[in-house]
């Protein structure tokens, strides 16, 4: 790796571990959102190096949709059990058991609208008032469009059009009660600046994004895992593939690629080279033009 990246990098975690820092100070109650994702990884480790020698002195917080890859929450289990955090657990389950939420039916059922509601009420219930999160900008263009701290009204909702302006490092943390912020401190790295940043600090990550062999079956474009919690239609043939994953999430919407990258220096490599976007397998993202933006207005992360 070059100096100039190196230097790159290390500017993009100084502002990242600034706001982290900003957080801590202005907030009474934050949280991390946790999803086992390389982004959630990357926000835990910035966490870790922004407090050290002490340990991150708030809870990590996982909305478990019930629908996660089983090296997701075996990687999960682990860490927290490494690093010593606090790790506070939203269950999407638990929300459709207490009908709180109806769990979806048909063909292309999922519980990714659901986990709002279970998100909502972790936060209320803990009364936490800000809420860190992994989400970059270039991710979607929905996620472009928020500040580092993305105000939040006491419904959880967010308003697009009515943003607080964000001048150099100075944030507006002002709220009312019930009010609160998601703050997201890697918002202007790249899928690149990710995978680069994870080589040079060595971190782990679960196995799913590395390539390996799977039972998959197309649909609508996309390779999905086999699984118990997908109905597979009649015309619909499963097949053993060598791919990963770009992006980790519920089973059910979770798209892998064909790839044969199997180090980080192929999976940089991948990266670098291709023309589809990072959440191009996300099946939640399709479901129109502007899911994303819906979601997040309702509460979504």
């Amino acid at each position: 790796m070059s100096t100039n990246n190196i230097n790159h990098l290390k500017e993009l975690e100084a502002e990242a571990i600034f706001v982290i820092r900003e957080v801590a100070a202005e907030c009474q109650k934050p949280v991390l959102m946790f999803s086992g994702g390389k982004d959630s990884i990357i926000m835990t480790h910035l966490a870790m190096k922004a407090f050290y020698p002490a340990k991150i002195p708030f809870p990590l917080l996982h909305v478990d949709t019930g629908h996660n890859f089983d090296e997701t929450i075996r990687f999960r289990d682990a860490m927290i059990k490494e690093i010593g955090a606090n790790l506070i657990i939203g269950s999407v389950q638990k929300s459709i058991d207490e009908g709180k939420v109806a769990e979806e039916t048909g063909i292309n059922a999922s519980r990714i609208t659901l986990q709002t509601t279970t998100l909502l009420e972790a936060l209320d219930e803990h009364r936490f008032d800000a809420a860190l999160g992994g989400a970059r900008r270039d991710e979607e263009k929905a996620r472009a469009k928020e500040r580092f701290f993305s105000h939040r009204d006491d419904f959880g909702q967010w308003d697009p059009k009515n943003q607080r302006p964000e001048l150099w490092n100075i944030f507006n943390t002002k709220k009312n009660m019930g009010e609160h912020f998601r703050v997201f401190p890697i918002s202007n790295w790249t899928e690149l600046d990710v995978w680069q940043y994870i080589q040079m600090e060595d971190i782990k990550l679960p196995n799913l994004y590395f390539s390996h062999q799977r039972e998959v079956f197309e649909r609508d474009g996309m390779l999905l895992a086999k699984s118990e919690h997908i109905q597979l239609r009649d015309s619909e043939v499963v097949k053993e593939m060598t791919v990963r994953f770009r992006t980790i999430g519920d089973i059910t919407s979770t798209g892998a690629v064909e790839s044969e990258a199997a180090t980080l220096e192929d999976i940089i490599q991948e990266v670098a080279s291709t023309r589809t976007t990072e959440r191009g397998g996300r099946a939640d993202d399709k479901r129109s033009e502007t899911s994303m933006e819906d979601r997040k207005k309702k509460g979504y992360f």
